[in-house]
């Protein structure tokens, strides 16, 4: 290309839009943090995270279609990241997040797409795929919509971003947002966004795996009767045994609507599990992902279907809380801390899942 083609060329590119930082303390943002952190996992907890992937049998070379990982902060979540994380390694990566503030927003019932063409990663900006206009382009208008001040203001793909880009320098993202929806809304969506994206790899020759993943942002359980905006989410009690009790609850819901088999029915066990009977809007038991974890499962088993591959199958690789000891070390990582305090009366649980 000639030094005319080259200015040519860039005359004529889209105008860089970078989504900025919305959580500068509970994640790393810079090449210097993110290192950092991940050579303090490994030091810290290495051991274990290859312990536990060898007793499920996820070798190096394994590949997640889907996976649930935590978005909280990497002094609290820890090994968490890397557990899960580490078998996400193709260079298309979509991400459902949870949209916190939608309800201050009037969003509900549609996905939130943001317009920007790169989101700011430790080691350089990260191109957000073509694939979004495309998924846009086939969605009805009534589907989604386009608010990059919602995606701004939201913390929970960012979490995913330093640990993807310090894995794969090439990644790039396809952000999505849930807000609150029912499960038949979301089961529609769902099932449109798989249609198109069955399409879109087929035309590009992607293997679901190898080339591209799918990836649910949420925390476990946020318990507790101190810290929540004045509601008590401490069922159990806010206590040692109170404690015990509520990760008891979540193992149970780890086995009974993640572990196996992926199904439409064990998705919506699990909405039956988090989303109160009487309102799809409101808590049963407070995950922030209620709305992220099923979208992102249902997308994964209309997909599965279109391209008529084997089923899925999920493998819950761990669990932890706040309040358990795989905390890392980070107020010496230019400003990182904790967002929030981790006590019996205010602690939020993890979950690492993995489907392939």
């Amino acid at each position: 290309m000639t030094n005319v083609d080259m200015s040519v060329a860039a005359r004529d590119a889209p105008p860089l839009r970078v989504r900025g930082v919305a959580d500068p303390v509970g994640f790393a943002h810079s090449r210097r943090q993110i290192e950092a952190v991940v050579q303090r996992i490994r030091a810290q907890d290495g051991a274990k995270v290859e312990r536990i992937l060898r007793a499920k049998r996820v070798g190096r070379s394994a590949r997640w279609r889907v996976a649930v990982a935590p978005h909280d902060d990497y002094a609290y979540a820890g090994y968490m990241y890397p557990l899960v994380l580490r078998n996400v390694a193709a260079p298309l990566v979509v991400i459902f997040g949870v949209a916190h503030k939608a309800r201050q927003r009037g969003l509900e019932d549609k996905l939130v797409f943001d317009g920007f063409t790169h989101w700011r990663g430790p080691y350089g900006n990260i191109p957000v795929s073509g694939l979004r206009e495309r998924l846009v382009a086939g969605l009805r208008a009534d589907d989604f919509v386009v608010d990059d001040e919602m995606q701004s203001m939201e913390h929970s793909i960012e979490a995913k971003l330093p640990f993807l880009q310090h894995a794969r320098r090439d990644v790039r993202i396809l952000p999505i947002l849930v807000p609150a929806m029912s499960f038949a809304r979301m089961n529609e969506l769902a099932g449109e966004v798989a249609r198109i994206l069955d399409r879109e790899m087929v035309a590009e020759g992607l293997e679901w795996g190898p080339d591209v993943a799918l990836v649910a942002s949420t925390d476990a359980v946020h318990y507790g009767d101190e810290g929540w905006n004045g509601r008590n989410f401490a069922r159990y009690g806010a206590d040692a045994e109170g404690y015990a009790k509520a990760v008891a609850h979540e193992h149970e819901i780890l086995r009974e609507c993640f572990e196996g088999e992926l199904s439409v029915e064990r998705i919506e066990r699990f909405t039956r599990c988090t989303v109160a009977d009487h309102d799809h809007r409101e808590y049963k038991w407070t995950w922030c992902g209620r709305y992220s974890v099923p979208f992102a499962l249902l997308a994964a088993w209309h997909l599965q279907r279109q391209r008529h591959t084997h089923v899925l199958n999920g493998t819950v690789l761990g669990y932890a809380t706040s309040l358990d000891d795989q905390h890392i070390e980070v107020a010496d990582l230019d400003g990182m801390g904790v967002t929030a305090p981790a006590t019996l009366r205010h602690w939020v649980g993890y979950a690492a899942v993995g489907y392939r």
